[in-house]
């Protein structure tokens, strides 16, 4: 019988960087499968995530405007693929392994809150253990996904995935307990970066938030004046940035680029996530989530009724952090409103 895995690995042995994750090396998954004929272990576990619930909801969850109903904004889903796509590009010029790069990649934001970093804020608030959405990416590929039983899916893809938030800090953090254990997680990182300083601004403009002319005049001049340029200079900073060192892949941003990229950071912090109308949007964001958040903390009984029986050994409060994380959108807004405004939804039928 034709083996597609096995000449994959082949080749991969062939052509891949001494740097790179071989799949034939992976650690493999917490429970034991058999390899598959065709795909390697990073190939299935990509397939894993692409054919997820998780996966499918993050097309109505907000990247950073609340439900917009333009068509051309960016969501959570559109996000993830640009994430991916710069990852795949970033791996192919390093001769990292892209199929690795590209699953973490499009697993990287599963367990993102609706309303963007505004409903994570929120949960962090209201949880006694406080809330990351990378650390509930994790928890949704190892068990809220599939009925309860997880995905299953490699101890690399898994790393990568929760250890591919920067935050406001460090793109790379100086713990390298912090670090993914993969030169593929690390592309993530910064692929995560690049595709959000891009589009995020792009958003911002094409909202009117602001303008062309509130650009710094330095990153306009370094990164380019279009979108597309600006991705790929940055993609070129971080790969003439990067050296080899003795054992793994040391990676950075070439100067005048990471000087940029750190300005047009700080930009869209002051300048969009806190201008007025993004923070409106975050105030409507936080009343729906701490309401529905109180509302089934009382309600154990209906929160059952929704979720199932998974994942029971966790605490009550644990299991609604789930249910609203899990939420897209417009079923956090359609369920607030029929919760709390029924009289407002019965008149509008």
């Amino acid at each position: 019988m034709l083996n597609v895995r096995a000449t994959i690995e082949q080749r991969e042995l062939e052509y891949l960087s001494p740097y790179s994750c071989l799949s034939s090396k992976s650690r493999g998954r917490i429970i034991y499968e058999k390899p598959c004929s065709l795909r390697t272990v990073f190939q299935r576990d990509r397939n894993r995530i692409v054919y997820s619930k998780a996966f499918r909801r993050l097309k109505y969850k907000t990247q950073v405007f609340l439900a917009p109903a333009d068509d051309h904004y960016r969501t959570r889903l559109t996000h993830t693929l640009e994430v991916s796509e710069i990852a795949r590009t970033m791996c192919r010029a390093l001769c990292l392994n892209e199929d690795l790069a590209e699953a973490i990649a499009l697993g990287h934001d599963l367990g993102h809150t609706p309303f963007g970093h505004a409903g994570e804020t929120v949960l962090n608030d209201l949880m006694s253990g406080g809330f990351s959405h990378y650390r509930q990416s994790l928890r949704v590929v190892d068990v809220l996904e599939n009925d309860g039983a997880g995905l299953n899916l490699t101890y690399e893809v898994r790393d990568g995935i929760v250890k591919h938030s920067k935050g406001y800090g460090d793109v790379l953090p100086s713990s390298s307990k912090e670090m993914p254990e993969t030169a593929e997680g690390s592309v993530v990182r910064y692929a995560d970066i690049i595709a959000y300083l891009a589009h995020d601004l792009d958003d911002a403009i094409h909202s009117g938030v602001i303008c062309e002319a509130d650009i710094p005049e330095e990153c306009q001049h370094v990164l380019g004046r279009v979108h597309s340029r600006r991705v790929v200079t940055m993609i070129e900073g971080v790969l003439g940035g990067t050296i080899p060192g003795d054992t793994s892949l040391v990676f950075g941003v070439e100067g005048r680029v990471g000087d940029a990229m750190h300005e047009m950071r700080q930009f869209l912090y002051h300048k969009v996530y806190r201008a007025e109308q993004v923070h409106n949007e975050f105030i409507k964001a936080s009343k729906v989530l701490r309401e529905l958040f109180g509302y089934y903390m009382d309600n154990s009984a209906e929160l059952e009724q929704k979720i199932g029986g998974f994942a029971e050994s966790t605490s009550h409060e644990r299991r609604v952090a789930d249910f609203l994380a899990s939420m897209t959108d417009r079923f956090a807004l359609d369920l607030y409103q029929r919760i709390f405004e029924p009289k407002t939804l019965n008149r509008n039928c």
